[in-house]
């Protein structure tokens, strides 16, 4: 049996050297970006007492050996947003971090166990700017790799062009045919029209899962073609740390920013409500432990926090999916200066 030769291989690595270069380029203008319009850059822990919150977000979990001889387990950080939630109630009103981020179970060309996340948070600003921000840092990382259009795969997409902005409801209705108003939380009517359009349904998919099924099999390939897209108006389940919409509850106020097909960043105005994400973090995971056989603790100093957290908006974009856009990569590998070999491996 062959092996593939290792990343560090002069041949291999010389391959990839362009798009590391790129990326150096682009990390260098994202930090003038931010720097520019009066944001200050942080760095967070990585090591934290949860793992987060989410139904489908696996993390590392590690231990805390102290200098008496006593355990307690932490994990890697699966995104720094709680700490930098922290950072705005303690006073901190423009932040922006490149940070780096641990998920397990995930590796796919656009998914890597170990990554860079770029979040920012604005104090007292919602998602109308959030999303300003991000259609004005896609133009200028675009102009700093010299790319006139951003690719992957079969897809193109125009950095400069305005960005379609397309409600959830939306996009269910235009691509799948699905009135989603009319299912919302309704899991029969949901899997009947799941099945309609030709996809699978197990019996234990609930709601959520099934219109993540859509979403990810039917309507995000079609995301981001020409120009820039946010899919905005999430479903509440949908939205575990997002504020509800003033205007109709059921839905949060929520965006996806997507390019080329490819989920590039997720932003919302911030909930401010401690009583209510401790609820919305039980739910989940409540079905994390029901999926997953696992669960990770609440961070109860994070709830506390919240109480004086100011309204704020945030993004986390996946960085190393922005520099592959950018500089047409076909895997995530090739614009990782050091990419996670697994075991057995020397790709």
């Amino acid at each position: 049996m062959t092996r593939s030769s290792p990343w560090w291989d002069q041949d291999v690595y010389a391959d990839r050297r362009p798009f590391l270069s790129a990326r150096r380029k682009i990390t260098a203008a994202t930090r003038q970006f931010y720097d520019s319009r009066g944001f200050s850059e942080v760095e967070t822990s990585i090591l934290q007492y949860s793992g987060g919150n989410e139904t489908h977000i696996s993390a590392f979990a590690t231990e805390l050996i102290s200098a008496s001889g006593s355990r307690s387990q932490l994990y890697l950080n699966t995104s720094p947003e709680f700490a930098c939630k922290k950072l705005l109630s303690a006073g901190e009103s423009k932040i922006y971090t490149l940070a780096r981020a641990f998920r397990n179970r995930e590796r796919t060309p656009l998914h890597h166990p170990e990554f860079t996340m770029l979040e920012w948070y604005r104090a007292g600003a919602g998602a109308k700017e959030a999303m300003a921000d991000c259609a004005q840092l896609l133009t200028c990382v675009a102009d700093t790799a010299q790319a006139k259009k951003l690719l992957w795969r079969e897809m193109s997409c125009d950095p400069h062009a305005a960005p379609e902005r397309l409600t959830v409801c939306e996009a269910f209705k235009r691509y799948v045919n699905v009135d989603l108003e009319t299912v919302l939380e309704d899991r029969a009517k949901l899997a009947e029209a799941t099945q309609r359009i030709g996809l699978r349904v197990s019996s234990d998919d609930n709601w959520s899962d099934l219109f993540s099924k859509i979403l990810s099999q039917k309507i995000e390939c079609e995301l981001g073609r020409g120009r820039p897209t946010f899919l905005v108006d999430y479903p509440l389940s949908e939205a575990a740390l997002a504020q509800a919409k003033a205007d109709d509850p059921r839905f949060a106020d929520r965006f996806e920013f997507y390019v080329c097909g490819v989920e590039l960043a997720n932003g919302f105005a911030e909930l401010t409500d401690g009583c209510e994400q401790r609820r919305r973090f039980k739910e989940q995971m409540a079905k994390k432990k029901e999926i997953y056989a696992e669960s990770y603790p609440i961070d109860e100093d994070f709830i506390l926090a919240l109480a004086q957290m100011p309204a704020a908006s945030g993004v986390a974009l996946g960085f190393d999916r922005l520099v592959m856009l950018a500089t047409q990569a076909e895997r995530i590998e090739q614009v990782l200066w050091t990419p996670v070999v697994e075991c057995g491996s020397m790709g």
